[in-house]
């Protein structure tokens, strides 16, 4: 196993990543717009003119920028998107995958978090929301994710598991052991 081609399927002919990485994109754009369009007004979401606010739009691009280039090895290496209905075919262990199982969460969160500095205020009701979310989230990768990822490619992401934590991201990417 390598650190760019690893799981179960074959490797598809050159020239075939681009659908894939397209497709992934799509879904991932579909999803990050949906988030925007469903931001409610209540959550207190409007521009503060405070410039020390705005220094919080760095994580926030960083964090987005992180999460679509998750998107894009999703559809690039993986032959898949993000979306349960149309899942990878390859485990994707490249990239910021590499330090930790989760990059593309982390990035959404981290974006949000700033973009909730920006332009929100805070109250409880948006602190609720917001843990709501986040646990939503974790219980997903717990209970849905993980078990069809182990499902899926076995052996490959067990190990990928013993090596890579799921939130806290390594110092040094991990190398995976290369198989013949």
């Amino acid at each position: 196993m390598t650190s760019e081609q690893t799981g179960t399927a074959p490797v598809p002919p050159r020239g075939s990543h681009w659908p894939a990485a397209f497709a992934s994109l799509a879904v991932g754009t579909a999803f990050f717009a949906l988030w925007f369009w469903l931001l409610p007004p209540w959550l207190g979401f409007h521009v503060d003119t405070a410039r020390w606010r705005w220094i919080a739009t760095v994580p926030s691009i960083l964090g987005f920028a992180v999460a679509l280039r998750c998107i894009w090895d999703f559809g690039w290496t993986g032959h898949g998107t993000p979306a349960p209905m149309a899942p990878p075919k390859r485990l994707v262990v490249v990239r910021f995958y590499r330090y930790v199982r989760n990059p593309m969460y982390l990035g959404f969160f981290i974006g949000w978090i700033g973009l909730w500095v920006v332009f929100g205020q805070a109250n409880l009701v948006a602190f609720a929301v917001a843990f709501a979310a986040i646990l939503g989230v974790a219980l997903f990768v717990l209970l849905y994710e993980e078990p069809t990822l182990r499902k899926m490619f076995g052996a490959d992401y067990e190990e990928y598991c013993r090596n890579v934590h799921r939130w806290l991201p390594r110092m040094r990417p991990w190398e995976a052991a290369r198989r013949l």
